[in-house]
């Protein structure tokens, strides 16, 4: 997950990073949608991931941290989706969705790792 050294902030945390740089490209990628509800349901997922990891990282015990946790990784759940009929629809480069889906995988598994570990 981290290594071995100790994780003192969420910001260090790599899922974080990489869920906060996906988000910021999913918001940039959409700037000029004009198609508002979609814009609006594909950011708002996009900025929860990120979000219920430093809110569940900041919580006092592992039963809610793990709770926010699975709150994000359902997030991931959400964007995917979104991403699939985004590019259906034409608002979403195919291999730029294709990444984000991708990123989207890889972040959930790594939220998996840390529920694993704080569940233990």
């Amino acid at each position: 997950m981290q290594g071995s050294k100790s994780v003192l902030r969420f910001e260090d945390l790599e899922v974080w990073k990489r869920s906060s740089r996906l988000c910021v490209e999913v918001y940039k990628e959409l700037a000029t949608c004009r198609d508002f509800g979609f814009k609006d349901q594909i950011t708002r997922c996009s900025l929860s991931v990120p979000s219920n990891i430093a809110e569940g990282f900041e919580r006092g015990s592992n039963k809610d941290s793990v709770k926010f946790f699975y709150y994000a990784k359902g997030s991931c759940g959400e964007l995917r989706t979104q991403t699939y009929i985004g590019i259906k629809i034409g608002y979403i480069d195919k291999e730029k969705g294709l990444n984000w889906k991708r990123e989207a995988e890889e972040v959930s598994r790594m939220l998996s790792a840390l529920i694993q570990a704080r569940s233990s």
